[in-house]
């Protein structure tokens, strides 16, 4: 699927639809992007953005034979409450039989997560990671995450909404921090990012600013071709190690 999502290459959407679970999914852009498929009578929006799995889109990471970095789901969520375990079984299988692929899974199903691959080998070409939108939903999902092993495990703190304060970062490898997009995206203030990324620096973790989405730094309103990447006059998009290893596309 067509995406502008910088910090992967492919996105693979076997399942397709969401339910709002926390602050962060006020103004979902999968929601809004569901109701265009929708309309454009795209396989699994036959019914906008209700949670299904999209069994024709299965195996499409068979279909590519280059090494490459897929977001799952970046249309909905792997682990949402609606999600058969047996076709989640079936999403890791394909994942162990494409070693040559990464696959970087994003959730805010923290618990899950959690419940199901703390009883399962993850396999090693598995970046494991959660969102991070405030204190109260998104750093618990951090406890969760830091639990698990994984290759990378990491933090998607996108839409950021408040200051998260002083973050146990341990067992972290990347973090991605990003402002909303949309009509009534909310703003998100440079001193939250600045928190965030000496915390990043202090700990020798990557760090990866991708936006600061529709209202800039100076809460102006702009388009898409405007949104701002830069942060303190410098543009940080940090990858982790591994990635830098193996992929020459970044």
């Amino acid at each position: 699927m067509a995406h502008k999502i910088e910090w992967t290459e492919q996105t693979w959407n076997p399942s397709a639809g969401c339910t709002k679970i926390s602050l962060g999914c006020k103004n979902c852009y999968a929601e809004t992007m569901a109701i265009r498929l929708q309309a454009m009578g795209v396989e699994g929006y036959e019914n906008g953005f209700t949670f299904n799995t999209v069994p024709s889109r299965l195996n499409d990471p068979f279909k590519r034979k280059k090494p490459t970095v897929y977001f799952v789901n970046s249309m909905s969520d792997i682990f949402h409450k609606d999600m058969p375990e047996e076709y989640l079984n079936k999403i890791f299988d394909v994942i162990k039989e494409t070693p040559h692929h990464t696959y970087q899974i994003l959730t805010k199903r923290a618990d899950r997560m959690f419940q199901y691959l703390s009883q399962r080998e993850i396999p090693k070409n598995i970046w494991l990671g959660v969102t991070v939108d405030n204190k109260k939903e998104g750093l618990p999902r951090i406890d969760k995450l830091r639990q698990l092993k994984a290759s990378v495990l990491f933090l998607s703190v996108e839409p950021l909404l408040e200051d998260l304060g002083r973050i146990n970062f341990e067992n972290i490898d990347w973090v991605i921090v990003g402002g909303e997009s949309g009509n009534r995206a909310r703003s998100m203030e440079k001193s939250w990012v600045l928190n965030i990324k000496q915390q990043c620096e202090e700990k020798d973790i990557a760090f990866f600013f991708k936006q600061w989405g529709t209202l800039g730094a100076d809460k102006v309103k702009r388009n898409k071709k405007q949104n701002g990447k830069i942060l303190d006059g410098k543009i940080w998009q940090q990858y982790p190690e591994i990635i830098e290893q193996q992929y020459a596309i970044f």
